[in-house]
């Protein structure tokens, strides 16, 4: 397949600081939008209709834009005639499969609140996601993996046996309603999806385009939890506003264009997915290549080889499993060009592969969060080498950035800070949480992320780790990222993660967990003797064990509460807690 035409960015990314202090902000050149999600489809339908829009291989599917817009109408039809009106939220429980990309479009065509539901979550996390935001419907699939999604709904309301569908009367869910079940499966008291759209098909197309045209861009359409690593998990509110022009700047960033073809294994329940994949496809007519239900490095190889993908998203462990595949010489990835390596640091030799052994000379990274609708910073096409190797590229469009000193000053250039993000992007707040909001977002408007970070003189950024990952080994501060892009260098190590465990001589001690590269075997000894004499005495791991895997959140980021605990309980330490 012919490469398509890249066309130069008008989203200029980035500005330098102008005085000498860690402050920048991002080009005005190309304006915000003030369309729906509704009104880009339609424009992109209109303009587009018969080019490929997407394609899911697991399921057969292969839409053009014209055929996806014609789904989403029946989806939305259907959901209207089954009672849903604008405002209210609806869950969907499931990987990723067409029928979630079908529901992220249908609820947004009538105004109804999109709920992400981490396809991980459980009978306790999915009942508070559902209480807390007062879902009226829920789309769920019927398994995935080891997860049985209808049996873990029936504990949780033993009523569906013997509801009616659409008729759900739950004691402790009782704004829940509506249960709509991929599949062609018979479950009592569910919906099928075809019958929802079957519903909806004859539903007068001018009837949905009068619902859209109410619709302010500034009104909440997405609400996403974010994973937190402790506590319970806040939903991040999101509007039309937020994340169009999120996925617009994005996409643009990398040149993408209806010519090209975006392969998106990253899961459509998070940011990643749902904005800058299948959103950010649509704000350019580009087409989306689902590989699977769920990342696998096989079928994703198998995806872009055989549907010519000239882009590729991905979280460095996604690229890490592929590189390393058995089979990854087999395939053909020449036609790729682009990307997004996102989600958690990136290693440099990590994405010096990537960019040699899979094509992607032009691959990009994003940094942001969930609640900035998410990314912040992003390197584009012309970002030169060592800088796409060593930060996460410079401002995007729109927005502004500070660092911000532990007295909340903004700090001098190359000092180390809080990461706080000001602009069009920022959610809304955190649902039915004013007070978490107010936590968050000052009154300044400034979202305070808990990222440590440095800018350049150039705007370009690096983040140096998490306000609360800081190790404190006696009386020095110990910056977990610093060691683990280090010890990516060593010849052996595949993954790692640095994190601390309590001491009672240092207050902490540094510890590393590492997957070793296939056919090594590692020693903690040997990796004690690589660090000695070239890193610092203090930031040598103290502990260092080697796993299989390291515990990750769906969307790649490392849950070191789990590493951290895990040690604790092996070492058999005992925590001081206070009340």
């Amino acid at each position: 397949m012919a490469q398509p035409t890249v066309r130069p960015s008008t989203a200029a990314l980035g500005v330098a600081p102008a005085d000498g202090r860690s402050h920048v902000a991002g080009s005005t050149a190309d304006p915000l939008t003030d369309l729906t999600i509704p009104a880009q489809l339609a424009q992109t339908a209109a303009t587009h209709g018969k080019r490929l829009a997407a394609v899911f291989p697991g399921q057969g599917i292969r839409w053009s834009w014209a055929e996806f817009s014609a789904r989403v109408d029946a989806l939305a039809g259907g959901l209207l005639r089954t009672g849903f009106e604008k405002g209210d939220r609806f869950g969907v429980w499931a990987p990723n499969r067409y029928e979630w990309l079908l529901a992220q479009f249908a609820t947004a065509r009538i105004g109804v609140i999109l709920v992400n539901i981490n396809p991980a979550y459980r009978v306790y996390e999915l009942e508070f996601v559902l209480r807390k935001t007062g879902c009226k419907g829920l789309l769920l699939a019927e398994r995935f993996k080891s997860s049985d999604y209808v049996a873990m709904l029936r504990d949780l309301t033993p009523e569906l046996a013997t509801a009616m569908p659409g008729n759900l009367v739950s004691g402790d869910l009782p704004a829940l309603q509506t249960i709509i079940v991929t599949g062609e499966g018979a479950h009592p008291g569910c919906y099928s999806f075809s019958d929802i759209e079957a519903m909806g098909a004859d539903v007068d197309a001018a009837a949905l385009d009068a619902i859209s045209a109410t619709l302010d861009p500034h009104d909440p359409i997405n609400i996403q939890f974010t994973s937190g690593t402790t506590g319970l998990p806040k939903g991040a509110t999101l509007t039309h506003h937020n994340i169009v022009n999120n996925a617009h700047f994005v996409t643009a960033a990398m040149a993408l264009n209806e010519a090209d073809r975006l392969c998106i294994p990253v899961p459509f329940y998070h940011c990643f997915g749902m904005v800058m994949g299948t959103l950010g496809c649509v704000t350019k007519g580009a087409a989306m290549i689902v590989p699977g239900e769920g990342f696998g490095p096989a079928d994703t190889l198998r995806a872009v080889a055989t549907e010519g993908c000239t882009a590729l998203y991905g979280v460095p462990t996604m690229f890490v499993a592929m590189l390393e595949h058995p089979d990854f010489g087999t395939h053909d990835l020449s036609s790729l060009r682009t990307g997004i390596m996102a989600g958690a640091p990136c290693p440099v030799e990590v994405m010096k592969q990537v960019q040699s052994r899979m094509h992607m000379s032009g691959v990009t990274i994003a940094y942001g969060m969930t609640e900035t609708s998410p990314v912040s910073f992003q390197s584009g096409l012309d970002t030169p080498l060592d800088k796409r190797v060593s930060s996460v590229g410079r401002i995007q469009p729109h927005l502004e950035v500070r660092i911000a000193g532990g007295d909340g000053e903004t700090v001098a250039v190359g000092e180390q800070g809080e990461l706080l993000t000001r602009g069009y992007s920022v959610m809304r707040g955190y649902w039915d949480e004013p007070e978490k909001t107010a936590d968050a977002i000052d009154p300044e408007g400034w979202m305070h992320t808990g990222d440590l970070a440095r800018l350049d003189a150039e705007g370009y950024c690096n983040i140096t780790g998490r306000v609360k990952d800081m190790i404190l080994r006696g009386g020095e501060n110990v910056y977990p990222r610093e060691i683990e892009e280090f010890l990516y260098t060593h010849p052996d190590v595949s993954q790692v993660q640095v994190f601390g465990v309590p001491d009672r001589k240092y207050g902490e001690i540094v510890a590393a967990w590492i997957v070793p590269k296939p056919g090594t075997a590692p020693t903690q000894q040997s990796i004690i003797d690589f660090c000695n004499g070239r890193i610092a005495h203090f930031k040598i791991p103290s502990l260092v064990r080697f796993k299989d895997q390291l515990p990750m959140t769906v969307t790649g980021k490392p849950q070191k509460f789990m590493m951290r605990d895990a040690m604790i309980e092996e070492l058999g330490l005992e925590i001081e807690t206070t009340a």
